[in-house]
């Protein structure tokens, strides 16, 4: 388990993904309308934002702060998790967790 969180620390979670062109308006606002509350409302799901890449690799990323990997198990996120009606759409899908490192102000 090297390098992963410990089941009750928190990190942060970062999903980066590419939509073709046609859909990208209906999938951001998706994302902001939808995607983003139904996840705030989950148990350990603590803050969201989302960006766009200045550099190579998928266009858009979303950056989570969760509390702990139970957040992952919660039967309200298990409802919630995915791309919803985008799922098939979505490509270049990439997810990096990464936590403190200790000293870290």
């Amino acid at each position: 388990m090297r390098g992963e969180p410990m089941p009750d620390d928190a990190f942060i979670h970062i999903v980066r993904v590419d939509i073709d062109p046609e859909h990208e308006a209906a999938f951001n606002a998706w994302y902001e309308q939808k995607h983003f509350p139904d996840l705030l409302a989950c148990p350990g799901w603590l803050s969201a934002k989302r960006f766009v890449t200045v550099g190579d690799g998928p266009k858009y990323a979303a950056m989570y702060e969760v509390a702990g990997r139970w957040a992952f198990e919660t039967p309200e996120f298990l409802k919630v998790k995915g791309f919803g009606p985008f799922e098939s759409l979505v490509k270049n899908f990439m997810r990096i967790q990464l936590r403190p490192m200790s000293g870290s102000a």
